[in-house]
């Protein structure tokens, strides 16, 4: 067994880890308050609904409400697959750990190639949010030129400098500790959570019509797709766009006391608080919009609802603490990207394995995949600089490639399931388990992540004059970045693949049916 090291881990959360093949490095410091927020500020409704409003509106009118509870209950179905395979295997990683210990080889490894990808995009899509937010406050926050518009020249100049700021900030407070970077993540958890029930309220108490609007086919003007089954269906992108990233906890697991029991009430507390946050929120939105047929909510969106609802100075206020969330879903993004980043490096898994895999002996935190995560995000804010269009269908193929790797998963589970995965109860002590629910909800997890994933990859021609291409953009992403994968994982099969590469690898994925033994 392999010794722990003093990390200030209970014992038996060590030898549990040991057990797993592993030795504990990380500090463990995070109790379950700060595992929920992992997941919950990673989906991070306040900003998320903010920012995305308009594509549901725009495509669904007032029914692309009911698009968010059948998206809602399909992720609950992946998010008690994640929470069970979770609490099998509580390894920093989540996704890589998950997915190479029930489908081993390429597929496994490709689980993890695609989340960290998908989380790099994620990081810069969530920084570039301060933009919609900050010169909306404050004419200030406006440093280069006059217009705020992402679309304009000087907007996406000054989205690319805010955004980097924000990274660089998010970067050094994960370099400083988990306990530094769970600080500041609790405390903005809370205020995102206050500033959701005191939306949902103050909207509620400015309604203007009745919940039954969303029983009604309003809308505004229509979209190219028309108002029928086309409409809903690109208005599910919308809550598409926002249920995903609950698995954060489990990229903390090495962090978290209790991991077994915690991590999966975490990722299934972080699922259920975002999918009815965020319906209430969008039956509160449309219940005080002053008008549904102008035009304005699919322009302008929830913020538009909030000025005119609550006024400037309360809206404004409302705008900070979304602004506050904003920061803490990217540093909750880059958090999990980097441990999942060390994860697949400690077992070689990745170029420069060694630097990746280090640990600082000071915060007992691996804070090179940090930094790298943070200049690869940066580096990503360029391109809505260069071309606005092209970062969001870029962030677009972020989504699938995170829904992707669940997919992988899940799909993974279900073989295994179906060969006498997990075993008995009483071989697991202390695990979550499905239960005899388990292969119908497995079944169910993997039909759901296909639909999904072929809505969101679906060609949709808004006949706007862009490039054919465009529309096969984030499925040429996927074969990219699967292709770019699939070159790693062979050069790190090699000897040469980097400095014990080929054996760390080859010894973790060959003892994935042992450790199950023990789990």
């Amino acid at each position: 067994m392999l010794d722990p090291i003093s990390t200030g881990a209970p014992p038996s959360d060590a030898e549990d880890l040991a057990r797993l093949g592993y030795r504990q490095e990380l500090r463990r410091d995070l109790g379950s308050l700060s595992a929920f927020a992992a997941g919950f500020s990673y989906v991070s409704i306040l900003t998320t609904v903010f920012q995305l409003f308009v594509i549901g509106y725009a495509f669904g009118g007032t029914r692309f409400f009911w698009t968010w509870p059948v998206v809602f209950l399909g992720q609950l179905a992946v998010a008690l697959n994640l929470a069970e395979v979770g609490s099998h295997y509580p390894v920093a990683g989540s996704v890589y750990q998950w997915g190479r210990r029930v489908a081993t080889g390429f597929p496994g490894w490709l689980a993890g190639w695609l989340k960290l990808i998908g989380d790099v995009v994620s990081v810069a899509a969530a920084a570039i949010a301060l933009q919609a937010i900050l010169p909306s406050v404050w004419g200030g926050f406006q440093l280069l030129g006059g217009d705020p518009s992402l679309t304009s020249r000087d907007g996406a100049a000054n989205a690319v400098l805010l955004g980097a700021g924000l990274i660089v900030l998010t970067t050094a407070i994960n370099m400083a500790g988990v306990k530094a970077m769970a600080y500041v993540n609790d405390i903005g958890v809370m205020a995102e959570l206050g500033g959701v029930v005191l939306l949902i309220g103050a909207l509620f108490l400015h309604a203007v019509r009745g919940p039954g609007v969303v029983l009604e086919p309003v809308h505004g003007p229509p979209s190219s797709l028309g108002t029928g089954v086309a409409g809903l269906l690109a208005a599910a992108l919308m809550p598409a766009y926002v249920l995903y990233g609950f698995d954060s906890a489990g990229a903390l697991a090495e962090e978290t006391q209790n991991p077994r029991r915690i991590i999966p009430r975490a990722i299934l507390k972080a699922i259920v608080a975002s999918g009815v946050g965020g319906a209430l929120l969008i039956l509160a939105a449309l219940m005080a919009a002053p008008s549904l047929t102008d035009g304005r909510l699919s322009t302008d969106g929830l913020a538009y609802v909030v000025v005119s609802a609550l006024g400037p100075t309360v809206g404004k206020v409302f705008l900070v603490d979304v602004a506050l969330a904003v920061c803490v879903c990217t540093l909750a993004i880059q958090t999990g990207a980097s441990r999942l980043a060390f994860s697949m490096a400690r077992d070689g898994a990745l170029p420069c394995a060694p630097a990746l895999a280090r640990v600082s002996a000071r915060t007992k935190t691996p804070v090179a995949p940090a930094i790298v995560v943070g200049a690869l995000a940066c580096g990503m804010l360029v391109v809505n600089y260069g071309e606005a269009q092209l970062f969001v269908l870029i962030t677009e193929t972020a989504v699938l490639l995170v829904n992707l790797s669940y997919l992988l998963v899940t799909a993974g589970m279900l073989a295994r399931r179906l060969r006498g995965w997990p075993g008995r109860p009483e071989t697991a002590s202390g695990v979550f388990s499905l239960g005899r629910a388990g292969l119908a909800l497995n079944v169910a997890a993997v039909a759901w992540g296909v639909a999904l994933i072929v809505n969101i990859a679906w060609p949709r021609h808004d006949g706007g004059g862009g490039a054919p291409w465009l529309s096969y953009f984030p499925v040429l992403g996927v074969a990219g970045a699967a292709a770019a994968g699939l070159g790693v994982y062979v050069a790190m099969q090699r000897p040469s693949g980097g400095r014990g590469a080929h054996g760390a690898l080859a010894a973790r994925e060959t003892s994935s049916a042992q450790i199950d033994i023990l789990t």
